[in-house]
């Protein structure tokens, strides 16, 4: 199996659950339940990725503080070659209000720098072993660009919720080959994922929440997957880096776009009746019970 170098995005996030998210008026919570963990993009991705047994290095930057050391400690456990620099602002940490609905109101109480010493021999050095690169859409990882143009290798992006037009993506978009995308900012999303395609992407993928997830391929196929409802939510952070992780795992096992997506599917919603960015028991055999259980 290829092995997968992930660059950018590691927080330590407080996850703060409500009944409702707050009205914008002046108001006092007394009592809400919440854990602290590690989170972001890069960090859910490897997670998921090394249950799963997929040769992976996460590259991110972290504070010398001690939420760099939980974040550093958490990936350890989960079997993660972390590699990291340090970033004098410290670790970046998030706040998440987070609704039974799922709905999230996220809070940036740092953030990271945006222009770092890099340990760059060391970046080049993991490009050139790696077989694929998924690049994060972290300010730091741009510098990373024209390191990964050389070297050829396919990249895999995660725009999130994107806004059209937003020039900041335009960097990412360039230099992916394929897009993971949600259609939060973007309902009419076809035409964007038809675009991208007509500019020599791959594959684009657009996931719509509790809607499921819409493919498009290079040969112009459109596929459509659903969630599975018979997941109980429980905490939403995550999922969207569990998609991708399942429908990158299902790619790296020569699966189907299809197959992948209802891989991604399984793990999106494994991780929803979890409070960890990655579902705690997930495994290869449980992935493929699961498949066989509601696909099979």
């Amino acid at each position: 199996m290829g092995k997968v170098l992930i660059i950018g995005g590691t927080t330590f996030d407080s996850i703060i659950h409500l009944d409702k998210l707050p009205e914008p008026v002046p108001q006092t919570i007394h009592y809400a339940a919440f854990t602290e963990t590690v989170g972001s993009t890069g960090a859910g991705k490897a997670l998921n990725l090394s249950k799963l047994n997929v040769p992976v290095t996460l590259h991110s930057i972290i504070g010398n503080d001690e939420y760099g050391s939980e974040i550093r400690k958490k990936l350890d456990e989960g079997g993660v070659d972390f590699v990291y620099d340090h970033d004098p602002r410290g670790t970046e940490r998030h706040i998440n209000l987070m609704s039974p609905q799922g709905e999230r109101i996220s809070i940036f109480v740092t953030q990271s720098s945006s222009e770092l010493h890099l340990n760059l021999h060391r970046i080049e050095q993991l490009i050139k072993e790696a077989d694929l690169v998924v690049l994060n859409i972290i300010e730091y990882t741009k510098q990373l660009i024209p390191m990964i143009k050389k070297y050829n290798k396919p990249v895999w992006t995660d725009l999130h919720d994107y806004n059209p037009g937003n020039l900041y993506h335009e960097d990412f978009i360039e230099i992916a080959d394929y897009i993971f995308v949600s259609s939060d900012n973007m309902p009419d999303y076809k035409p964007m994922m038809e675009k991208w395609i007509s500019i020599g992407k791959h594959l684009v993928v657009c996931t719509h929440g509790k809607n499921g997830a819409t493919a498009l391929t290079s040969d112009q196929e459109w596929l459509e997957s659903s969630i599975i409802n018979e997941y109980v939510y429980k905490d939403g952070n995550g999922a969207g880096d569990s998609f991708f992780s399942g429908f990158l795992f299902g790619f790296l096992k020569g699966k189907s776009t299809e197959e992948s997506l209802k891989l991604g599917t399984i793990c999106a919603g494994l991780c929803i009746t979890s409070k960890e960015v990655a579902y705690e028991e997930l495994n290869p055999h449980l992935l493929d019970e699961e498949y066989e259980k509601y696909f099979g």
